[in-house]
């Protein structure tokens, strides 16, 4: 059993411990006592040095926690040594969830069912959906909590005792509990701030729907700092492409969009109307086959609206069927006027389906696909 130090000190940078076993190959040290935290309840571990080696991860194997080391460590006294640095970016994205947690609660009865400290981010799973108004109240609520500067203290209670947390638990015995003053208790093994006003500022960035629940994504402390200069520098650089201040960057951008999407339905009104004047241009000057039946085959980029225009108004004029074939995707468009003699759903499923492809439609136009471009070519019209 290794005794955990970061329980009773989270702020314990360096400490001695005796090495009481390794793995064969020394890459994985066991002390009699250790300050390095490991993965658990959605809190990353600590990395640092062991007797001046990189400690890589830290595992908890059933009361014994695991240092996977970068190269064996050959003393038997050796000193830890932890990454200030990422254990106090930890300590205050854990706290700061307790904190946002508790308010969520007090505020709108949302109950927390998970927690993810990340990299970049961290998230908190609600089983209830909120409103963005909502979300900026809590926010706002547990930013004035940490300006209050409340002590975060560390206890230890018998199980068997009305704990009054704010999530019962399951543990039994001797349970650690995390206390933010007359806001929240909960039964906690991670490593935490001794006052919110060490959290740092609370952003929330943006609200998820995961598997029936509300996740939110926030930051803490200095990832917060970090996450809203950027966010600042990347609206104020799309201003100044607007030459605007960057109040008046949302309101210009929903213009610009609005004002993008009436050309692009311009457009694609007009490249129809092309599409379909190419059509009946292209039937005028096809000469029909022995049988009366005018024949087009066509090889394009891609099957999209315009080629199924082009189809539909050469094949609007008697006795005519039109083939294009696109190749990226490798797929076929089939259309053939009602008095041309060939079902062209019928026609393209049995085609489609001998060469691995798969596709129907009406008896005047289908399409499909096929495996692959090699296959275009061997698609001939009856």
């Amino acid at each position: 059993m290794t005794d955990r130090l970061y329980y009773s000190d989270s702020y314990l940078t360096e400490f001695p411990a005796r090495v009481v076993d390794k793995s064969l190959d020394g890459l994985r040290i066991y002390l009699d006592r250790t300050a390095f935290y490991p993965t658990s309840g959605g809190q990353p571990f600590d990395i640092g040095k062991l007797g001046g080696v990189d400690v890589t991860e830290v595992v908890d194997e059933d009361g014994r926690i695991a240092h996977q080391v970068a190269a064996p460590v050959e003393a038997i006294e050796v000193t830890g040594v932890i990454d200030w640095q990422r254990r106090f970016d930890h300590m205050q994205q854990h706290t700061g969830q307790h904190l946002l947690s508790a308010v969520l609660v007090d505020l709108f009865g949302a109950q927390t069912v998970s927690f993810h400290l990340g990299v970049d981010s961290c998230t908190i799973d609600v089983a209830r959906s909120l409103e963005p108004a909502q979300i900026r109240d809590a926010e706002r609520r547990a930013n004035e909590i940490v300006f209050e500067n409340r002590p975060v203290t560390v206890g230890f209670e018998d199980s068997s005792q009305d704990l009054g947390l704010r999530k019962p638990t399951e543990r039994e015995g001797v349970i650690r509990i995390i206390s933010i003053q007359d806001l929240d208790r909960s039964a906690c093994g991670g490593t935490h701030v001794r006052a919110t006003g060490e959290i740092g500022p609370i952003l929330i960035r943006k609200l998820d729907r995961i598997r029936g629940n509300q996740r939110i994504e926030f930051l803490c402390g200095l990832r917060a700092v970090k996450r809203a200069r950027a966010d600042f520098e990347a609206i104020s650089s799309v201003a100044r492409s607007f030459s605007a201040p960057p109040d008046e960057v949302a309101a210009l951008a929903a213009a610009q969009l609005e004002k993008l999407q009436d050309s692009e339905k311009a457009r694609r009104r007009l490249a129809t109307e092309l599409a379909q004047a190419r059509g009946r241009e292209l039937y005028a000057s096809t000469a029909p086959g022995p049988d009366g039946i005018r024949r087009v085959v066509r090889r394009v980029a891609s099957l999209g609206d315009e080629p199924r225009a082009e189809a539909q108004s050469f094949t609007a004029g008697a006795k005519s069927v039109f083939l294009a074939m696109g190749e990226n995707p490798p797929a076929i468009l089939l259309a053939a006027s009602p008095d041309s003699g060939l079902n062209a759903g019928e026609f393209l499923k049995a085609t489609l389906a001998k060469a691995g492809g798969r596709g129907g439609g009406s008896a005047t136009m289908a399409q499909g696909s096929l495996p692959s471009k090699d296959l275009l070519d061997q698609f001939v019209l009856p």
